[in-house]
């Protein structure tokens, strides 16, 4: 399976999730398209998550947890963040902080190198600790 990195900004969740890297993104069926899309093929997960559907993020138009929220970075976001920091060396803070420091531009080049399997040169998935491709640790 091809998976080279197709890192977009339409891929990155205001929580500062690269949905690039999500195991739903990347699986062979019911692909999920990433939290940012509103059609209905998002996973269910990210049709209840509660970053996603914030009321400051949409009545303000926001991109990113990060842009001038007054309450940024809450309680479930520092939640989320330490969970992904923990289980898979990933900080959703960290990347938010890059974005808005560096530009999203700069953030994705970032990621696809980051995140490039050394092996096959595909895209590694977050959730795993191989490549989906080639297998490689």
């Amino acid at each position: 399976m091809d998976r080279k990195p197709k890192i977009t900004s339409k891929l990155i969740a205001p929580c500062g999730m690269n949905c690039a890297l999500c195991i739903g993104h990347l699986r062979d069926k019911n692909t999920c398209p990433g939290c940012r899309n509103m059609d209905e093929d998002i996973s269910q997960y990210c049709k209840k998550c509660i970053i996603r559907n914030c009321p400051t993020l949409k009545e303000n138009n926001m991109k990113f947890c990060s842009d001038t929220c007054d309450t940024y970075p809450c309680k479930r976001l520092k939640n989320l963040d330490k969970r992904y920091r923990t289980k898979y060396g990933m900080s959703m803070l960290e990347n938010l902080e890059l974005i808005k420091r560096s530009g999203i531009r700069s953030f994705i080049t970032n990621e696809r190198t980051r995140w490039k399997c050394r092996t096959c040169g595909n895209l590694l998935c977050i959730h795993r600790d191989s490549c989906l491709s080639c297998g490689a640790k």
